[in-house]
């Protein structure tokens, strides 16, 4: 999930016997509201685990990939991608390959894709079923999440609380957060999971209890913290908790379009939603290659994907920061949950279309045998050395050049760059 570049505002009070304020907007972007939490009907009831084209669901299998690893030669950049594979990302996943290397020993994967929100738009109300459907047929749009959400104060502090269900919101954090098992025990349990600012600012501590002023008076469990990657909000509760705590029903809809132009999806969104909508691109302008390159990673063969990342850049390309092999192997498959094959029959972990793998694959960390397009030990190294070939090591244009190379799309460059960002701050 790419941390937004927004400005903070204020989501509506709630307090002792109900909203005190309904006129204002949220911490995430949200505009004016009229008629508090009642204002609008429940637009996730019924597909909380499965939404927006298979993209949301934390139980149904990932989507197809977005692209492959295009056909490239040692000795210059890669050719074009397949251009079916570029389709494949909106379609349903296949089942995912059965292979004896798909454990690999490896730990620390998220356990779904990733969706990354483009935008944040809200209308006074709410957010209704209507309003979701029309997103759903904008062209380009892959995922919409509607959220609750209001200022209480916990702990006598105020703090701005976002409430979804788990299912349809863990796939919108950051990496980190989205693979914490910890985090997500704590949410499901019904406990406030804050950021780190927001427990030394209310000085909570992870596992106790506190008071709540929210539209009736309660008491909630600091659940521990973490990334939530949304700038000024403080905490999320699950749906159920929100419904508690009376934070206000679909106050905003965070809206997913990879491949779309962000300016021209901000305007598509607002005329959908009509003029009192209010749609606030949470995505930068430009995208750094300004990443951070691991000389002296850990040592030995990797137990974990972060440490095959580090690894696989240190020994394979020296100079590529391991954050974009990071990135290409949650965009790809989610780190191994989606081996494919792809609609344009790329497998793996980084999704390389066989006749790519004839060319670059390679066994990697001391493994023999004929290389493996479904082994991470093989399939890590193997990006790694394509990239490097494409002039990834160069950092700038280069790495640009090197991951457009890897799927032919500028929103993918984008996309990866950002998630390695991600990966660079969570990791440092």
């Amino acid at each position: 999930m790419r941390l937004p570049i927004i400005r903070r505002r204020s989501l509506p009070t709630v307090a002792g016997g109900g909203l005190v304020a309904v006129a204002a907007a949220a911490a995430v972007c949200v505009a004016a509201l009229s008629g508090g939490s009642s204002g609008a009907s429940d637009p996730t009831a019924g597909h909380n685990s499965a939404a927006a084209g298979g993209r949301l669901g934390w139980s149904a299998a990932p989507s197809g990939t977005a692209s492959s690893a295009g056909p490239a030669s040692p000795a210059g950049p890669a050719s074009p991608a397949d251009p079916a594979s570029m389709a494949s990302s909106a379609s349903p996943a296949s089942s995912p390959a059965k292979h004896p290397s798909s454990g690999s020993g490896l730990k620390g994967g998220t356990p779904t894709r990733l969706v990354v929100p483009d935008v944040i738009a809200s209308v006074p109300g709410g957010i209704t079923k209507a309003d979701l459907a029309r997103l759903r047929k904008i062209d380009g749009v892959r995922a919409v999440l509607a959220i609750d959400g209001a200022r209480i104060t916990v702990n006598g502090k105020q703090l701005t609380v976002l409430a979804a269900p788990e299912a349809a919101f863990r796939p919108w954090t950051p990496p980190a957060t989205a693979s914490s098992a910890q985090v997500w025990s704590a949410f499901r349990a019904g406990q406030l999971v804050t950021t780190a600012k927001a427990a030394a600012g209310a000085q909570l501590v992870d596992g106790s209890d506190y008071p709540v002023g929210a539209a009736t008076s309660t008491r909630i469990t600091e659940g521990g913290t973490a990334l939530l990657g949304v700038a000024g909000v403080d905490g999320v509760v699950n749906a159920a908790e929100g419904r508690k705590l009376g934070l206000v029903r679909n106050v905003a809809v965070l809206v997913n379009a990879p491949a779309t132009d962000v300016t021209t999806l901000v305007g598509k969104v607002r005329a959908a939603l009509g003029a009192s909508a209010q749609v606030i691109r949470l995505v930068p302008v430009q995208v750094s290659t300004k990443l951070p390159v691991d000389s002296k990673p850990p040592t030995g063969r990797p137990t974990s994907y972060l440490e095959l990342f580090q690894e696989s850049a240190a020994q394979y390309c020296p100079g590529l920061s391991w954050t974009v092999l990071a990135a290409i192997a949650q965009i790809e498959s989610a780190d191994g949950q989606n081996m494919g094959p792809s609609t344009a029959g790329a497998l793996g972990p980084m999704q390389f279309l066989p006749s790519t793998w004839k060319i670059w694959g390679i066994t990697g960390f001391g493994d023999t045998g004929k290389p493996d397009i479904m082994n991470p030990f093989d399939a890590v190294p193997s990006a790694a050395r394509l990239l490097c070939a494409d002039g990834a090591a160069t950092g700038g244009d280069g790495l640009r050049r090197a991951i457009f190379d890897y799927n032919h799309a500028n929103w993918y460059v984008d996309e990866v760059l950002t998630l390695a960002a991600e990966y660079a701050r969570e990791f440092s």
